[in-house]
């Protein structure tokens, strides 16, 4: 059977399966099979095999695993209900505050952790209820709950970011680097889009009448919520830009710091610890069976002479490298209407990056602006995962639909964000480059 021929059959099937609501992982692993066995018969499927063995035996996804420990445990600690206290004493008083200091705390959880699904689900149960009780418009609230949820895929660290330098064969520290520039002003732009509208608007977020109003020393005071936090981001990032630990040495830095900030908040408990390993071998599971699928599936791709094929045709085209950037990115954005950020980076890092290099462009630049697409994809429908996270905790008398007009803003910010960074690639680079001798 002709290699033209497997390939389109594969990406028909691919798409086919993806409509009919297939696991992801199982559906690429599938059609790899099938492909492997048209093209070269059952005696290949060794490859598949060995490929399995290398995934399964690579010392930077163990990174993956304690990452999501270190949240889960952090999740349990109550630390996060001990930061939306604070962050009420001090933002409650401004049209918006309470917007503000959520997006506010999602940065800092993004820091802490390193995964969405724990400030969505938080701050839909903590923040949400508090800011509709003082009359906050719910697309507003909504929109920004899910928008600052997903700093934690830019912020470091993050484990979305670890599976793409892994994918890209890119220091992990450096693209956490990279992140970090970035999650700020994307932070700080979407805290100025709510304070502008609601001075604007300030029916859309009042001042509540009946806030109190403390003196500053004791304001100052409910400021120690912030330092476990602070201990537990220090330790991680901190052990990495000093050289004195790896990635994944330093995500068993985050595990001892999250143990430690639940025993002091007096959380910590074997009931506790079991729930948090639960949930995190169904997390490491998941990702680590799409990485198995996927490697299988560009493996087949790449064997087939598909990605030197689209390699050339780019090369051909007489057209703008920009242009090319730019329809790239275009479909970025639209599997993350279909797929995860997990699949999309497996499927299209090994196809797009010698592209981009072939370019002439920056692979960390770009993988900045991969990781904004994958944010877009976590906030767009049809399967824009906090919009199920959230959808979750909703309150009675609101829908989905008030979730998809509250994200619209939120999305359009973090597309001229994108722009930005495609624009000034030394807002991404700079501080990467600052660092280089104590990543190295």
């Amino acid at each position: 059977m002709e290699s033209s021929l497997v390939l389109v059959f594969m990406f028909t099937a691919l798409v086919a399966f993806m409509l009919s609501g297939a696991g992801l992982a199982f559906v690429l692993g599938a059609i790899a099979f099938i492909s492997t066995i048209l093209l070269w018969g059952p005696s290949a499927l060794i490859v598949a095999v060995l490929n399995t063995f290398e995934t399964m035996t690579s010392e930077a996804l163990m990174a993956i695993p304690l990452y999501v420990l270190m949240a889960s445990i952090l999740e349990k600690s109550g630390i996060i209900e001990a930061l939306y206290e604070t962050m009420e004493i001090w933002f409650s008083r401004l049209n918006g505050g309470l917007a503000v200091g959520t997006i506010a705390i999602c940065t800092i959880l993004a820091a802490m952790t390193g995964v969405v699904g724990a400030a969505v689900a938080a701050m839909g149960i903590l923040a949400l209820p508090s800011m509709l009780a003082r009359g906050y418009h719910p697309p507003l609230a909504l929109g920004a709950i899910c928008a600052g949820g997903t700093l934690g895929i830019l912020i470091p660290p993050s484990v979305v970011t670890i599976v793409y330098a892994i994918t890209a064969q890119m220091s992990i520290g450096q693209m956490f680097a990279a992140g970090i520039v970035p999650g700020l002003i994307l932070a700080g732009s979407y805290s100025a889009y709510v304070l502008i509208r609601t001075w604007l608007n300030p029916a859309l977020a009042p001042k509540p009448a009946d806030a109190p109003q403390l003196p500053l020393g004791e304001k100052l005071a409910r400021l120690k919520s912030l330092v476990l936090p602070g201990i537990v981001v220090l330790g991680v990032l901190g052990s990495i830009y000093a050289g004195l630990a790896t990635p994944t040495e330093a995500a068993a830095v985050g595990v001892l710091g999250a143990a430690a900030s639940a025993l002091v908040t007096r959380k910590l408990s074997l009931p506790m610890l079991s729930e948090a390993a639960g949930d995190t071998l169904r997390v490491t599971a998941m990702i680590l069976w799409i990485t198995i699928g996927a490697r299988a599936f560009v493996s087949v791709f790449a064997a087939t002479g598909g990605a030197d094929s689209l390699l050339g045709f780019v090369e051909g085209l007489e057209t703008s490298r920009w242009v090319v950037l730019g329809t790239m990115v275009l479909v970025l954005i639209f599997l993350g209407l279909f797929l995860d950020e997990i699949g999309t980076i497996l499927l299209c890092v090994p196809v797009f990056l010698p592209i981009v290099k072939a370019l002439g462009f920056d692979p960390l630049w770009f993988g900045v602006l991969f990781m904004i697409t994958a944010q877009m994809a976590y906030i767009t429908p049809p399967f824009g995962y906090t919009l199920f996270y959230l959808k979750g905790v909703l309150p009675p008398g609101l829908g989905i639909g008030q979730v998809y007009r509250g994200i619209v803003p939120f999305f359009l910010i973090q597309l001229g964000v994108l722009v930005l960074f495609a624009l000034f690639p030394g807002l991404v680079t700079w501080l990467p480059e600052t660092l280089l001798p104590s990543l190295k």
